[in-house]
């Protein structure tokens, strides 16, 4: 059945990790986990320390290029009746830095409360939220 608007964005938010999609101007779809905080319709996320293979991150590049994006969570058991999925649409927008955010983050995360992220900060100004449930 599919979620109210209201539900899908409290599912959303209690969620420890969604997957962002974007797809840049050669309009191939990229997706990678990320973590994330809600600040009222809006969707926070920061480049942190974790290794990766570059700093031109593709993410980036692509939100530069097309700042329409996805963010999916959702909930899987092997009891079909319990599963469910929310989504976020909206424009993403790179900032070289934004405290409000990292503080969001770090008190969503015990490893950004330690070691605030110091990379570049997304926020997802989000247009509409959506979701699915089983039950």
């Amino acid at each position: 059945m599919r979620l109210s608007t209201g539900e899908a964005r409290r599912r959303f938010t209690e969620a420890r990790v969604a997957r962002l999609a974007t797809a840049g101007a050669d309009a191939v779809p990229h997706v990678v986990p990320v973590t994330f905080a809600v600040d009222g319709d809006a969707i926070v996320f920061a480049v942190d320390h974790k290794p990766k293979t570059t700093t031109a991150l593709r993410r980036l590049r692509n939100i530069a290029a097309n700042p329409a994006v996805s963010l999916l969570v959702d909930h899987y058991e092997d009891d079909w009746t319990r599963l469910w999925w929310a989504r976020a649409d909206g424009h993403a927008q790179v900032r070289t830095e934004d405290p409000p955010a990292v503080a969001l983050l770090a008190a969503k995360y015990p490893a950004y409360a330690e070691r605030p992220p110091e990379g570049p900060v997304v926020r997802v100004d989000v247009s509409r939220w959506s979701g699915w449930s089983a039950a």
